[in-house]
């Protein structure tokens, strides 16, 4: 539930912080008569995402198990892929986000009303579409019904409230120390979820060693007990881990954390101009 709620909040807030800027360009700038377009394509999106959600639950329970194991730890390892790939690009954009979607509403509404619905679409879109796969993963590693759902909307809603109050100038927060944080939470949680889909791999007998443990933790870290449940939600720790999963889990912290903590290079300066010389 914590991990989904971890989810819920730093999408959602990435998400919110684009309609965020998308409003408060067509504002600045006069055009609320753009505001309904926005408004469509952020429904627009929200729509796929929800369908994509349903479209995997629907085609997994519908699978056998062999299927279903080997589909949730597909889109686990994808969702690893998603989450990996969102952390490192918000770092890289995060400071130009502002400029490059309000250049991209400014050229649509040039092009036509249409345009302004697809840019809002693909804006939320991307986000929309891999917190579906993420949050799908997230949920079958957890192996609840309605826990992961409740933590996941409890993140939607609290980076709704934080994105109005920052739209609203009633809240000022460090964006860069924020997503840095939450960035390397995600990280031990995407590991976990990587982690857990090894092991419907392993069941699903594309992948060995499912019986080759390299540790059993149960002893210490009883599942039911309010710890083991902790880490169950937070890092879908599993006190009988294998081998394998404990090696992919090693490297992608490892190797991930190393690339996420290595101080971001600056831009280069710009050279000097020459002297003209008459």
């Amino acid at each position: 539930m914590l991990g989904n709620a971890l989810i819920g909040l730093r999408e959602g807030l990435e998400a919110s912080l684009v309609v965020a800027i998308l409003v408060a360009f067509l504002v600045r700038t006069g055009r609320r008569a753009e505001l309904p377009r926005v408004w469509l394509g952020v429904a627009v999106a929200v729509a796929v995402s929800v369908a994509v959600t349903l479209g995997l639950t629907l085609t997994q329970q519908a699978l056998t198990f062999e299927a279903q194991e080997a589909l949730g730890g597909s889109l686990s390892i994808v969702a690893v892929g998603f989450v990996t790939w969102m952390i490192f690009w918000m770092r890289a954009h995060g400071r130009t986000l502002s400029a490059e979607l309000e250049g991209r509403l400014d050229r649509a509404i040039a092009m036509g009303p249409w345009a302004v619905v697809v840019v809002a679409t693909l804006a939320v879109g991307r986000e929309g579409l891999e917190t579906a796969v993420f949050f799908f993963a997230a949920a079958q590693a957890a192996g609840q019904t309605t826990g992961p759902l409740i933590g996941f909307l409890a993140g939607i809603a609290v980076a709704i409230a934080i994105a109005y109050a920052i739209y609203r100038g009633a809240l000022k927060i460090h964006l860069g120390r924020f997503f840095t944080v939450t960035g390397f939470l995600l990280i031990f949680v995407a590991a976990g979820i990587g982690a857990y889909g090894v092991h419907d791999l392993q069941e699903a007998g594309i992948l060995p060693g499912l019986t080759t443990l390299a540790f059993d933790a149960s002893a210490v870290v009883p599942p039911d007990s309010w710890y083991g449940v902790l880490l169950k939600g937070f890092f879908n720790f599993s006190p009988q881990t294998t081998v394998l999963q404990a090696i992919v889990w090693s490297i992608y912290v490892v190797a991930v954390l190393a690339l996420f903590l290595r101080p971001a290079r600056r831009a280069a300066r710009a050279p000097a101009a020459a002297p003209e010389h008459g």
